[in-house]
C-alpha cells in the first residue's frame, strides 16, 4: 500500500512538475523576448537578493510542517497556525530590514536602478511564506494534487500578467519593469493560496484556541526548520554575495559593469536555468520521498529507508544523464528555442557534464533532512560556498572573463554532492 502511494505521489509530482517547467519555459521565452538580454542581466543581479529573503521568510517552515504532519503525532491544524504565527513575525521584521538595506545592496551591486525592485521584494514575502506553509501541510499528508494544480495555475497567471502588462512598462525603463516582475509574485502567490484553500478539509472550523499559537508546537517547528533551513540560508547567502564579489573583483581587474551584467545575465539567466530543467524531476522525487523516509526512519524500518534512498538517487541520476547528453548535442537548438539567442553555448559545453552531480544533490540533501541530519547538509553547503567565493576571487585575477564563476560553480557542485553522499553512507554503515 505504501509503495503504491509513493509511486502515485511521485508520478503526480513528476507530471505536475513537467507542466510547471513547461509553463516556466514559456514565462522565460515571453519575458526574454519582451525585455531583452540587457534587462534580463539587471533582473538576474537582483535574484540572489530575492532568493535570500524568500529563504529567510520561509525559514524552513514548509519542510518542518510537512515532517510534523507526516508523523501524525500532533494537532495538524495547530501546527499550521503556529508556523503561520512565526512566519508573520519573521516577514514583518524582514520588510523593515529590506527598507534599510536597499540602498546598501544597490551600492554593492553597482546599480542604482535596483532600489525600488529591492524594496518591492518585502511586499511579496508574506504571500510566498504562507503559500509554502500550506503546501507543507499537503506534502505531510502525501496529497500532491493540490500542490500541482496550484503551482500550474500560479504559472499561468504569471504568463498572462507578463503578456498583458510587461510590454506597456518597457517604455518606463528598467527600474519600473523589474519592479513589476518582482511584484507580480504577489498576484501569482495569492492565486496559489486561494486554490490550496479549496483543497483544505471542509470540516475545519477556525476557533480562537486554534489561532492562538501553541508555543510547544512552535518550538517543534523551529527545532526542525532552523537546522533544515540552515543549509538553504547558507546557500542563498553565498548566492547573494556571488554577484557582489564577482562584480567587485572583475571591475578591479579592468572589466566594465555593462560587460559583467550582460555575461552574468547570460550565465545565471539562460545557461544555469536551462541546465536545471531536469531538477523538477529530482525535486518531485525528493518531495514525495521526504515524508516516507522520515516516517520509516522514525519507526526503525532501515532497509525500507535505504531502498527509497537508492530509488530516488538512481531515478534522479538516470534523468540527469539523459538530459545532459541531449543538451550537449543540441545546445544551439535549446538556446534558440527558449531564449532566441546563441549566446552562452560556450558556457554550456563546459559546465553541462558536471551538472550530473547536481541532479543527485537534491535527493541527497532531502535524505539528510528526513534523517534529522540537516546540520551535515548545512556544513557541506557552508564549505562549498567558501570554496566557490574563494575561487571566484582568485580566478578573477587571471582575467578570463566570467569563467571564474563557471569553474567555481563546477567545483562547488562536485564537492557538496560527494560530501552529502558520504554522510548518507556513514549513517547506514552499521545498520
Amino acid at each position: 500500500m505504501k509503495k503504491s502511494k509513493f509511486i502515485k505521489s511521485t508520478l503526480i509530482l513528476l507530471i505536475g512538475g513537467f507542466l510547471t517547467k513547461i509553463f516556466g519555459m514559456l514565462i522565460k521565452i515571453i519575458t526574454t523576448r519582451i525585455i531583452g538580454t540587457n534587462m534580463i542581466g539587471v533582473y538576474m543581479l537582483i535574484m540572489p537578493t530575492f532568493n535570500l529573503f524568500i529563504t529567510l521568510a520561509q525559514m524552513g517552515f514548509p519542510i518542518a510542517v510537512s515532517k510534523i504532519v507526516s508523523e501524525d503525532k500532533s494537532d495538524n491544524k495547530k501546527t499550521v497556525f503556529s508556523a503561520i504565527f512565526l512566519s508573520i513575525i519573521i516577514t514583518f521584521s524582514l520588510i523593515i530590514g529590506i527598507i534599510f538595506l536597499a540602498p546598501i545592496i544597490c551600492k554593492f551591486l553597482h546599480n542604482d536602478q535596483l532600489y525600488y525592485p529591492i524594496i518591492s521584494i518585502g511586499f511579496t514575502l508574506p504571500f510566498i511564506s504562507l503559500s509554502g506553509i500550506i503546501r507543507g501541510y499537503f506534502f505531510g499528508k502525501e496529497k500532491m494534487i493540490p500542490h500541482v494544480i496550484s503551482n500550474n495555475i500560479e504559472q499561468i497567471v504569471r504568463i498572462i500578467l507578463n503578456i498583458i502588462i510587461l510590454p506597456a512598462l518597457i517604455k518606463y525603463g528598467t527600474e519600473v519593469t523589474i519592479t513589476f516582475l518582482i511584484l507580480s509574485n504577489i498576484i501569482s502567490e495569492l492565486t496559489s493560496i486561494l486554490i490550496l484553500y479549496f483543497f483544505l478539509p471542509k470540516k475545519i472550523t477556525i476557533t480562537k484556541d486554534m489561532i492562538k499559537p501553541d508555543m510547544s508546537l512552535a518550538k517543534d517547528v523551529l527545532n526542525i526548520s532552523i537546522p533544515t533551513t540552515g543549509s538553504r540560508i547558507i546557500g542563498t547567502i553565498g548566492y547573494f554575495f556571488e554577484p557582489i564579489v564577482l562584480t567587485t573583483f572583475l571591475i578591479i581587474n579592468g572589466y566594465t559593469n555593462d560587460y559583467i551584467t550582460h555575461e552574468y545575465g547570460i550565465i545565471t539567466g539562460f545557461v544555469i536555468p536551462l541546465l536545471m530543467l531536469p531538477s523538477f524531476f529530482c525535486m518531485a522525487i525528493s518531495q514525495a520521498t521526504l515524508p516516507i523516509i522520515s516516517n520509516a526512519y522514525a519507526n526503525n524500518k532501515f532497509n525500507y529507508v535505504k531502498e527509497k534512498i537508492k530509488q530516488s538517487i538512481l531515478l534522479s541520476l538516470s534523468i540527469g544523464i539523459i538530459f545532459t547528453i541531449i543538451i550537449m548535442i543540441y545546445p544551439e537548438f535549446f538556446m534558440k528555442l527558449i531564449y532566441n539567442t546563441d549566446e552562452g553555448i560556450n558556457y554550456i559545453r563546459i559546465i553541462a557534464p558536471f551538472f550530473i552531480f547536481y541532479y543527485i544533490q537534491t535527493p541527497l540533501t532531502t535524505t539528510l533532512q528526513a534523517l534529522n541530519k540537516a546540520k551535515e547538509a548545512m556544513m557541506s553547503t557552508l564549505i562549498g560556498i567558501f570554496i566557490k567565493i574563494g575561487l571566484i576571487i582568485i580566478l578573477s585575477y587571471l582575467k578570463i572573463g566570467l569563467y571564474p564563476l563557471i569553474i567555481a560553480t563546477i567545483v562547488n557542485i562536485i564537492y557538496v554532492t560527494i560530501f552529502n553522499l558520504k554522510k548518507v553512507k556513514n549513517i547506514f554503515k552499521n545498520v
